[in-house]
């Protein structure tokens, strides 16, 4: 009889050992987990204060019980075709996929929403929204926090010619070029392989500075390192990139970024 306790106990520690390190390893897991980033870009053609009434009062709200956080950029500078841009963070690829198959289930974003699609519907506030759906770089696979008041945002858009230039361009920055990035003044807040957008194969990332002095400079350094230099010429990142877009924004009021 001793002998069977001792052989039914010693499985159930085994049992119990083996659930305990798999909620190690899944934990491990989760903690590696990429964050999933949604661009969304309105071109405006009515009252910009009715998209931010709606984002503020109903959009983003429903987004927080999902943990979900939201950036709302507008241009730095007046501009021919005046934009505002919308970053959203999900914490994982799940997150996202559940925002998208619940949210309309949602009766208080609903209900909250509903007085901004009766008026939009007979007197539309913008033209169109271009997406772009990003996966986080492995190098950081978290949104990094800005300074407060950092009013100076800038968007950077690299276009490749194909699929493995963008593959190595994305090599290069996880390896080499956001550490230099950092050393050289270049603040970043995330980084996105383009999983699906208006414009591929690309990636895209979003950095900050105190004022356009302190970006100068700091891309100055960048450009002039020895460093910069040195890798730009190694042929493993050779025609990785064909065309780059800058774009400066700063946060709206609501802004959670």
């Amino acid at each position: 009889m001793k002998r069977r306790n001792f052989i039914r106990l010693s499985a159930l520690a085994g049992l119990l050992a083996g659930a305990n390190e798999l909620k190690a390893l899944s934990s491990k897991k989760e903690s590696k987990s990429k964050e999933i980033y949604e661009w969304r870009i309105y071109s405006l053609t009515g009252d910009a204060a009715v998209l931010d009434n709606f984002y503020e009062k109903a959009f983003i709200p429903a987004l927080e019980k999902h943990h979900v956080r939201v950036g709302a950029f507008k241009q730095f500078k007046e501009e021919v075709v005046k934009k505002q841009y919308y970053l959203f963070v999900y914490p994982s690829i799940e997150i996202y996929h559940k925002v998208q198959k619940n949210l309309w289930d949602d009766r208080l974003f609903c209900k909250a929403a509903q007085s901004y699609f009766d008026f939009t519907a007979p007197n539309p506030v913008y033209s169109n929204y271009e997406t772009y759906l990003c996966e986080a770089f492995d190098r950081i696979p978290k949104m990094l926090t800005p300074e407060k008041n950092s009013n100076l945002y800038e968007l950077r858009i690299y276009h490749s010619p194909n699929e493995d230039a963008n593959r190595r361009k994305v090599r290069m920055f996880n390896v080499e070029e956001i550490d230099l990035f950092h050393n050289k003044g270049i603040q970043s807040v995330c980084y996105g392989d383009i999983l699906a957008g208006p414009s591929m194969p690309a990636l895209m990332y979003l950095t900050w500075n105190k004022d356009l002095a302190s970006r100068e400079a700091a891309w100055k350094a960048f450009g002039s390192s020895e460093e910069w230099k040195t890798m730009s010429k190694k042929p493993e990142y050779a025609y990785t990139a064909t065309k780059n877009e800058s774009i400066y924004l700063t946060p709206l009021a609501y802004s959670q970024i």
